[in-house]
């Protein structure tokens, strides 16, 4: 039972809201020690486990990256480039980043967009710099609505664009559950039939984000003073 102290470890650490990688991490050195195991063969263990999983690690390397960006700076500097762009709406801003999202996704790229490394620091940034430079100074409600647009701008890209690509864990879902029900067809056929449903969501989300513009610049205009409005 001594090696299930490990659990009680990790028991304690959370109720008391201790750190959990340090809470983790002492609850399995206390496991390979309670094992009858060296601590040398505990560290080992260790860094045996972070080579063999370092695929699924090296993804959270970039969190802290982001984060350092964006303390620095990251989306300010963001904000500021593309408000010199005159031609620069939100809705363009988030129009060519669907193509960009579309595209890459078909090439399988799958993980050069997201709402934690791409939206939050830029693409939203990005979008509210180019509203301010066209209608002044937003609402909150308008900047949330914003940042909404921005993330439902990846999603689309990402679903629709990823089909396009071969190897790809929906293309294989939709194969097994098509042969499950006595369809059988080719990744190839697949992928290409999704070529004309992704340029369908294009045009229909390129359409959504053209109304979007004249959405906001509706909302600024009822949130304005009277005497801004006057004038």
């Amino acid at each position: 039972m001594l090696p299930l102290i490990g659990i009680l470890i990790v028991i304690v650490g959370f109720a008391l809201r201790l750190n959990a990688l340090l809470v983790v991490t002492l609850a399995g050195v206390a496991t390979g020690l309670a094992s009858g195991q060296s601590l040398p063969d505990v560290i080992a263990a260790f860094g045996k486990a972070f080579v063999d999983s370092r695929y699924i690690a090296i993804v959270w390397l970039a969190l802290p990256v982001i984060g350092l960006a964006e303390r620095s700076g990251l989306k300010e500097r963001s904000r500021d480039v593309i408000s010199r762009i005159r031609a620069a709406t939100a809705g363009r801003v988030l129009l060519v980043y669907l193509a960009l999202r579309q595209i890459t996704a078909a090439l399988g790229l799958v993980s050069l967009g997201g709402h934690a490394q791409m939206v939050r620091p830029l693409v939203a940034p990005m979008a509210e710099g180019a509203a301010e430079n066209t209608h002044g100074d937003l609402p909150e409600a308008t900047r949330e609505r914003i940042k909404a647009m921005a993330a439902g701008v990846d999603n689309v890209g990402m679903f629709f664009g990823e089909d396009v690509f071969v190897a790809i864990g929906s293309i294989l879902l939709i194969r097994g559950f098509l042969e499950q029900n006595g369809i059988v067809v080719e990744p190839l056929q697949l992928a290409r039939w999704a070529i004309p449903t992704a340029l369908c969501a294009f045009v229909l989300h390129g359409a959504r984000l053209w109304w979007f513009d004249r959405q906001i610049a509706r909302q600024v205009a009822a949130d304005a003073p009277a005497g801004e409005q006057a004038s």
